[in-house]
């Protein structure tokens, strides 16, 4: 069985869904420190040909809280968001299928972070046809109190997984002869390049999943999500 694990993003970048298209199942982490610089709740759009971030706003909160203590700010303007949204790409040619997506997964009231963010991967899964199970890290019966590989290796073990698939980035994170010592080969998604037309514009790579639903048919991005990679 092929194991994948990763803390959860906002619209993530199509190399995250391909992470999940390898594996027969994947685990989203909720006990997991939240890290304020990297991608939990946040990513990148095109605007105006330009590469721009967008964001959930949080609540005020200590870093060392873990990604499920963490609460969308009161202030977030989920009508805001969608106009942003619609500003940017009401001209992409799958702008209506799209849009509706996000307005399911922006509209969605719930504050606590992880749910609204595991609320988001479950309905943009479906909208591409993923059917790679999903599940939470904390239901897992392991000490949840090992960190990095150790708890990698703990969730392979409980889960009975021969075959743990992480994202390229992520070679340096993990000891080969350690997996093999446990009897788990230890893979890589390393994503192919990938081109579509962005209005008349230069293409931007590794945008958000946004950008390449508004200009993809989803059978395209199915095909692309679920072959165009390779594992090293």
């Amino acid at each position: 069985m092929k194991l994948a694990i990763m803390q959860p993003y906002f619209f993530p970048y199509v190399g995250y869904y391909q992470l999940i298209g390898a594996a027969d199942l994947f685990v989203l982490y909720d006990n997991i420190k939240y890290t304020k610089k990297g991608w939990i709740n946040r990513n990148r759009m095109l605007r105006n040909g330009v590469e721009t971030t967008f964001s959930l706003s949080l609540k005020s909160a200590s870093d060392s809280l873990d990604i499920r203590d963490r609460e969308l700010s009161p202030d977030f303007n989920r009508e805001k968001f969608l106009n942003q949204i619609a500003e940017a790409y009401r001209r992409a040619p799958y702008f209506t299928e799209t849009y509706a997506l996000i307005e399911q997964v922006v509209g969605y009231q719930e504050s606590n972070l992880y749910k609204f963010l595991y609320h988001s991967l479950i309905n943009t899964c479906g909208h591409l046809g993923l059917a790679t199970p999903i599940r939470i890290s904390s239901e897992i019966d392991i000490d949840h109190e090992l960190k990095g590989q150790d708890k990698v290796l703990a969730l392979c073990a409980a889960l009975g997984a021969d075959t743990y698939i992480n994202a390229i980035g992520g070679t340096q994170l993990y000891n080969q002869e350690e997996f093999q010592a446990r009897g788990v080969e230890l893979l890589f998604v390393k994503s192919r390049p990938f081109t579509y037309p962005q209005f008349d514009n230069n293409f931007v790579p590794w945008l958000s999943i946004i950008d390449v639903m508004m200009f993809n048919p989803k059978r395209e991005i199915f095909l692309e999500i679920t072959g165009n990679f390779d594992l090293v």
